[in-house]
């Protein structure tokens, strides 16, 4: 049983599935205390002890189906003919990768073998090998080529079990030499899917916002991109309306004297006064926190119409915050949060159009962006930030580099992003919305006032 836990964990480690060694004893310990042979029981205790959140149950079930179903053997029901046929034409496919000197074929007769480890490594580790040889290269065509090259070699092995089953299964049944392709064929398309279908994390609790009240009938409703300059001044000046009322209700929050918690001491001290009756409450005067805000702006065509309103409101409110740190990108990340404290609003914005170190006139590219930000910039993130980004996921078919995006949402308190084209929009073209949206924890459509309107709401009060 140990052994066969010990395997399982290491599928799990090379699939990028985290389980540390004391896990991995408890759920040793507590197999004990069951009867392993009960499929039902021997699951829930794995899964007790290694999962630890429901974001991690996709990628659970899939790596236990794996090592537990798929590459079960079922001794019972084999027939021992068959067995006979499976082994020899197992050797004759050794024999073949070792004439080869071909890795991934190595890899793949281990999991044709019924060990499934070096083949989940092998995948895990394309993206890291791409991003070490292909630095030079935004697109994903280093990714793909590599996973091309692995299918090429599932479809190699493919051709060769059907010769050889013809060959050793000559003088067998009809059914048993349907048995062994069948078992081959389950395999291969096995490796197949691990390697073309990888399992999203279940985004859990995620927040997808799609109405909103309509405070504005009219200019409220107008995308801001296709605001007049007239109706611009007017959105600014509903904006210094609503950035004052919202300052008002914040600053009464965070003054309210019963700031903290209960405070028994002093309130069981002051009840001796009045025969033991808590006349006077006390709580302990701990202030409110204030969080981190960090916005990532895309500043490409028609986004940075509803990034610059965005951008406007959050510096206009940061006496609620913290502090506000502000990135934009069109490919690379530049960090503008001085340009913003040295300047007026509308003046920082106009700077930022023009004199910020970042190349305008390239193609937007979101998994540059993540990458740039994790090596310079992922220390801004911590416990206490919220991240906001505001683009519309529209990466001219680069890698989208979605696994960064993850880490980012570990290092931080939440991720909300804001998406200035209309829904129906969503998910088309090179649009990796559905890529992304489960790797955050809010999303929304932020193209009018009055959708800007119910974020601000939410993210202040």
């Amino acid at each position: 049983m140990l052994e066969t836990i010990l395997k399982f964990t290491a599928c799990c480690r090379v699939s990028n599935f985290y389980i540390s060694t004391s896990q991995t004893l408890d759920c040793v310990e507590h197999l004990k205390l069951i009867d392993p042979t009960d499929e039902a029981s021997f699951k829930t205790v794995l899964k007790t002890n290694f999962v630890k959140t429901q974001r991690d149950n996709p990628r659970f079930e899939a790596l236990y189906n794996l090592y537990f179903h798929d590459m079960a053997i079922k001794v019972e029901t084999e027939v021992s003919e068959d067995l006979d046929i499976k082994n020899k034409i197992l050797e004759e496919l050794k024999s073949f990768a070792l004439q080869s000197d071909d890795p991934i074929l190595d890899v793949l007769m281990e999991f044709l073998s019924g060990d499934p480890h070096d083949y989940l490594g092998e995948i895990t580790d394309i993206h890291t090998r791409v991003e070490k040889q292909q630095a030079a290269l935004k697109s994903n065509m280093g990714q793909l080529a590599l996973r091309l090259d692995v299918m090429l070699k599932i479809n190699k092995l493919r051709s060769r079990v059907l010769e050889l089953v013809k060959g050793f299964g000559e003088n067998a049944q009809p059914e048993t030499r349907e048995s062994v392709e069948q078992h081959f064929a389950k395999m291969l398309d096995k490796a197949y899917e691990i390697l073309t279908k990888e399992p999203r994390p279940e985004n859990v609790g995620l927040k997808d916002i799609k109405n909103t009240d309509k405070k504005y009938k009219n200019i409220g409703e107008k995308p801001f991109s296709n605001l007049t300059p007239d109706e611009i001044e007017l959105t600014r000046e509903v904006i210094d309306q609503l950035v004052k009322k919202l300052k008002d209700i914040a600053s009464r929050r965070f003054m309210s004297r019963n700031k903290g918690v209960l405070d028994i001491k002093k309130t069981l001290k002051d009840a001796n006064k009045f025969q033991g009756v808590p006349v006077n409450i006390h709580y302990k005067n701990k202030p409110l926190r204030k969080g981190k805000i960090v916005t990532l702006c895309d500043i490409s065509g028609s986004v940075w119409s509803a990034a610059r309103f965005m951008l406007n409101i959050l510096f206009s409110l940061q006496d609620c915050f913290s502090r506000v740190k502000s990135y934009v990108f069109v490919s690379g990340v530049c960090d503008v949060t001085d340009i913003f404290d040295k300047n007026q609003i509308n003046d920082a914005i106009d700077k930022i159009m023009s004199e910020a170190d970042i190349e305008y006139d390239v193609p937007t590219d979101y998994g540059e962006t993540f990458s740039d930000f994790k090596n310079n910039h992922i220390h801004e993130l911590n416990s206490k930030t919220t991240l906001i980004i505001i683009g519309d996921a529209r990466s001219n078919y680069m890698n989208p580099h979605s696994e960064i995006l993850e880490e980012m949402r570990a290092k931080c308190k939440r991720i909300i992003w804001l998406n200035p084209e209309p829904l129906n929009t969503w998910d088309t073209g090179d649009s990796e919305m559905y890529t992304y949206k489960a790797h955050v924890n809010e999303v929304r459509p932020c193209q009018n006032l009055n959708q800007l309107f119910d974020f601000i709401e939410d993210l202040i009060l």
